[in-house]
């Protein structure tokens, strides 16, 4: 009998061995491509930048090195993974399906999750950091997942004119997604410098990269993209700050949208506000904050600050409700950001994922109109929060 369990015990051992290396073989696989490219290539393309140097691109200004001891490290583990009942929303994320039938409008911002939207400006579309796969990760099996799925295929998307990219985290730049668009459009990638090396690699055409230094631009027809800075820092495994990030004023003919990208509060957004401003809207982040990182990733009280910086008119909050990357609950990013946008007195529009914000007569409203939606409109010159925050039959997506 003893024998027998002995025997049973190596059997089940090797199983579970088998198990382990099975599950380790899945959440290796396709990680070696989806960490880009080699370090020589990037710095084949980076050294001529003015921001780089010592090998690395460097911050405007100073960035605190990430901060948590033992303690504060075992907390936002438990957050993060043991306390996932109280801080994810618990029913699913409301989706709306866009819809793309139609012209490209003067001005209109479709959200499609986290840093992921299709900006319309004076007939022209712009996809932003494009991410569709179900894990922000290297890997397929482990890494963060999607908190919803995206309310749009990626093949049903429309023709863009340009696929922007703010800098190469996996929750910005995604291989799968890339290498999609790739096949399925037509349009150049518009990247910071050194993020086209990653491209290259997945086997996009150098022809259809374009790659820019802080303060450079690309004109597509009528459009042009600006190439701004941002506070932040990039890397997709152990080497950091090979490529650089960046922040993106979209400019048309008649209308400006900012396009912040991923970044902490910087004094940068005054200068861009100065030279390329006024904004109609301003993309902001609004997630992924914590007082351990306090320099690379804005609360939503600096977004508003950042916003008043930049000269914008409306806010479109993004970089939150898709991927969870901090401890903070789910939706706590937009209700700070509503209570401090109706102090300063700055228009907010909130569509849920797939939703659309355009603009009649420089007023914003949401579309679908039956879909719930949160915005702070302007009645005499004072701001409103839309909907109501206590009473009345309408209750924001995010709350309902």
């Amino acid at each position: 009998m003893l024998r027998g369990a002995l025997r049973l015990g190596r059997i089940l051992g090797g199983a579970a061995s088998l198990a382990a290396g099975g599950w380790t073989l899945r959440a290796l696989r396709g990680t070696p491509a989806a960490l880009g490219a080699a370090p020589q290539a990037i710095a084949a393309v980076t050294a001529r930048s003015p921001h780089h140097h010592d090998g690395v691109f460097h911050n405007l200004e100073r960035v605190a090195a990430v901060n948590m001891d033992r303690e504060q490290q075992r907390l936002m583990l438990r957050e993060l993974f043991a306390d996932r009942g109280a801080r994810r929303r618990s029913e699913p994320i409301p989706l709306v399906v866009p819809d793309f039938a139609s012209a490209a409008e003067p001005l209109s911002i479709t959200w499609l999750g986290h840093a992921t939207a299709l900006v319309e400006v004076d007939g022209y579309r712009i996809l932003t950091d494009p991410v569709w796969s179900d894990r922000c990760s290297p890997s397929d099996a482990v890494g963060p997942r999607r908190l919803h799925p995206p309310p749009v295929e990626l093949a049903a998307l429309p023709a863009v004119d340009a696929i922007v990219v703010s800098h190469d985290h996996y929750d910005h730049l995604d291989i799968d997604t890339i290498t999609g668009l790739a096949r399925s459009q037509w349009a150049p990638f518009v990247v910071p410098l050194g993020v086209g090396a990653h491209l290259r690699a997945w086997g996009i055409p150098a022809e259809r990269v374009v790659e820019l230094d802080w303060g450079e631009h690309a004109a597509l027809g009528e459009l042009t993209l600006t190439c701004t800075p941002a506070r932040h820092f990039a890397g997709r495994f152990l080497t950091r700050n090979l490529t650089l990030w960046a922040s993106w004023v979209i400019a048309g003919p008649d209308h400006r949208v900012y396009f912040g990208g991923d970044s902490g509060y910087t004094e940068s957004f005054n200068q861009i506000g100065a030279e390329h401003g006024p904004f109609d809207v301003a993309l902001l982040p609004i997630g992924a904050y914590n007082t351990a990182w306090p320099d690379v990733h804005m609360n939503p009280e600096e977004a508003v600050r950042a916003h008043q910086d930049l000269d914008g008119g409306t806010l479109v909050p993004i970089h939150w409700c898709t991927f969870r990357l901090a401890p903070h609950r789910w939706n706590e990013p937009v209700e700070r950001l509503l209570t401090a946008a109706q102090t300063a007195g700055v228009a907010v529009a909130v569509p849920p994922p797939g939703g659309s914000v355009r603009f009649d007569g420089g007023e914003a409203k949401l579309e679908p109109p039956q879909e719930t939606g949160g915005s702070v409109r302007f009645d005499g010159g004072e701001a409103k929060l839309e909907p109501p925050q206590e009473t009345g039959d309408v209750t924001p997506w995010w709350r309902s």
